[in-house]
C-alpha cells in the first residue's frame, strides 16, 4: 500500500473551504452584475459554470487555508517514493495554480469546462491517469464514497466516524486525518459579538430624558440595540465572506473563523441571511415602523460599504460615519424620541474622526503591495498625512459641538445642576486626543471601538461621565 499512487481531493480535503464558493464571492465583490449570468451558465452544466466563474476571477493561492495534516501526509508520501495527483472537481485553471505553488504533485485532474470531475466523472478519470492500476484517494465528503468504492485505499480526512466506517466498508482504509474541532466559540467569534458595542448608539437619544426615564422607553431601546445587533452581526459575516484574500493577508485578520477556512462560506452565507430576517422579525413584530425603515437603509449601506464603498477613498469613512449615525437615528425612532440637530451634528464629526482613525492605522500599518492597498482600501501610504489631519480635526469639532450642545437652554432646563454637565467636554478633549496619538504611535487597534472596550483610561472616561450626568440630574 506504501507505493500506491496518492490521489488528493482539493475542497475540504486539502484546503478547509470550497474553492468554487470563495471564487463566487470574489465575483460578487468584482463584477456583482456578473451574477445575473450564474443560472445560464448552469444550464450549461458546473463544469461550465466553474470554468465561467474562474475565468472571471483569479483566487491567491497561497493565501488559502491548507490543513497542516493533509499537507504533512502528502509530504511523506511524496518522500516515500509515491505518485502525487492532485484530483478535484475544482476547474483546472485553479487546480493548476495550486499544484504550482505546493509543488507537490506529479499531475493534476480537474473539471475542463466540458467534463465535471467529482463522483463517479471523478472515478473514472483517476482509473484512466492509473493505467487500471491500484490507487489510493484521499477524501472528505460523502461524495467521495463513489471513488472509494473503486480505489484500493482510502484517506479520509473528516472528523466524522460515520464517514470513516463507510468508506472501510468499501475498502482499506490507510489513514483517517481528524482536522481540528471546530468549537461554538469560532462561530460566536464570527458573529462579532464585541462590535454590538456599537450599538449601544441607539441609547443615546435618552441622555436628555434621564431623569424621566420610563419603562417603555428602555424596552424600546433595549429591542433597538438586538435588532441592530443581530442585523449587523449578519453583515459582519458577509463582509468578513466578501473580505476573505485581504484578511488572510493581515497578520490578525487571518485568524477569523472564515479566513482560516474554520467554517465554510456557504454556512457563513446561512448565517448571514438567517440573522438578518430574526433582525426584521425582530423589528416588525415589536418596535415602529419607522425604526424598520432606519434598519433597512443601515442594511443597505452596511452591506453597499461591504461590497464596493469601502474601496473608495473618503467614501468609505463617510460611510462609516454614517452607519454610526444611523444607530442614532434608530434610537430616536425606536423611543419617539425628536433626532437633536445637536446630537445629530455631535455624531457625524466623531464618527468621521474614528472612521478615520481607523484607516490611519491600516495604513500606517501597511506594508508590501502598494497596488493591493490601493485596491482593499482605495488609499496609499501617501495618503496617510491628509488622513490624520482630517481626522484630528473632524474630532476636534465633535468636541466644540458637544461644548455648544452643553450650553443650549433646553438642554440646560433638563437638568437640576447643570454646571456638572462640562465635566463631560474636558474628559471627551482628553480622550479622543489620546486615541489620536495611540494613533500615531501605532498602538491603537485598527477599531478604535474595539480599543476602547479594552482600554482602561477609556472605561475610567465613561465612569466620569455617567456620574457628572447622575450630578447634573
Amino acid at each position: 500500500m506504501a507505493l500506491l499512487p496518492l490521489y488528493v481531493d482539493l475542497d475540504g480535503t486539502l484546503i478547509a473551504t470550497d474553492s468554487l464558493h470563495e471564487s463566487l464571492l470574489k465575483l460578487v465583490r468584482a463584477a456583482p452584475l456578473a451574477l445575473l449570468s450564474l443560472p445560464q451558465w448552469l444550464l450549461q452544466g458546473r463544469a461550465a459554470l466553474k470554468r465561467e466563474v474562474a475565468l472571471r476571477t483569479t483566487i491567491d493561492v497561497s493565501t488559502l487555508p491548507y490543513r497542516p495534516e493533509v499537507l504533512e501526509f502528502v509530504r511523506s508520501a511524496r518522500k516515500a517514493g509515491r505518485r502525487i495527483v492532485l484530483a478535484t472537481a475544482s476547474d483546472a485553471r485553479l487546480a493548476r495554480r495550486v499544484a504550482d505553488h505546493l509543488g507537490l504533485f506529479d499531475a493534476v485532474l480537474a473539471s475542463d469546462g466540458e467534463h465535471n470531475v467529482k463522483g463517479a466523472g471523478k472515478l473514472a478519470a483517476i482509473r484512466a491517469d492509473a493505467g487500471g492500476e491500484a490507487f489510493s484517494y484521499a477524501g472528505d465528503h460523502a461524495v467521495d464514497l463513489e471513488v472509494w468504492r473503486g480505489a484500493d485505499a482510502a484517506v479520509v480526512v473528516s472528523r466524522s466516524g460515520s464517514l470513516a466506517r463507510r468508506a472501510a466498508g468499501l475498502t482499506e482504509v490507510e489513514a483517517v486525518i481528524k482536522p481540528t474541532r471546530v468549537g461554538l466559540g469560532r462561530y460566536l467569534y464570527g458573529l462579532r459579538l464585541h462590535q454590538w458595542l456599537k450599538n449601544l448608539l441607539v441609547f443615546l437619544p435618552l441622555m436628555p430624558v434621564l431623569h424621566h426615564l420610563s419603562g417603555p422607553l428602555v424596552v424600546n431601546a433595549t429591542l433597538a440595540f438586538v435588532a441592530f445587533g443581530l442585523m449587523a452581526s449578519g453583515i459582519y459575516v458577509l463582509n468578513d465572506l466578501l473580505d476573505l484574500e485581504s484578511d488572510r493577508r493581515h497578520h490578525r485578520k487571518r485568524r477569523r473563523p472564515f479566513a482560516a477556512g474554520d467554517i465554510q462560506p456557504a454556512t457563513g452565507l446561512a448565517m448571514s441571511v438567517l440573522l438578518g430576517a430574526a433582525s426584521l422579525a425582530l423589528s416588525i413584530a415589536l418596535l415602529p415602523l419607522a425604526f424598520v425603515g432606519v434598519l433597512l437603509a443601515y442594511a443597505a449601506l452596511t452591506t453597499a460599504y461591504s461590497v464596493f464603498l469601502k474601496r473608495r477613498a473618503v467614501v468609505d469613512v463617510f460611510s462609516l460615519a454614517a452607519l454610526y449615525t444611523l444607530r442614532v437615528a434608530a434610537g430616536t425612532q425606536a423611543t419617539g424620541q425628536p433626532l437633536s440637530f445637536w446630537i445629530l451634528s455631535f455624531s457625524l464629526f466623531i464618527f468621521l474622526s474614528l472612521a478615520l482613525a481607523k484607516r490611519y492605522v491600516e495604513l500606517t500599518a501597511a506594508s508590501g503591495d502598494t497596488v493591493q492597498l490601493k485596491r482593499d482600501r482605495g488609499y496609499v501610504p501617501a495618503d496617510a498625512p491628509f488622513v490624520l489631519c482630517t481626522g484630528v480635526a473632524a474630532g476636534q469639532m465633535s468636541v466644540l459641538l458637544l461644548s455648544l450642545y452643553l450650553q443650549d437652554q433646553q438642554m440646560l432646563a433638563r437638568y437640576e445642576h447643570p454646571t456638572w454637565l462640562w465635566v463631560l467636554v474636558p474628559v471627551f478633549l482628553f480622550w479622543t486626543v489620546r486615541i489620536w496619538l495611540k494613533a500615531i504611535r501605532g498602538v491603537l487597534h485598527d477599531d478604535p471601538v474595539v480599543f476602547a472596550a479594552r482600554d482602561w483610561v477609556s472605561r475610567l472616561a465613561v465612569a466620569i461621565g455617567a456620574i457628572a450626568l447622575w450630578m447634573a440630574d
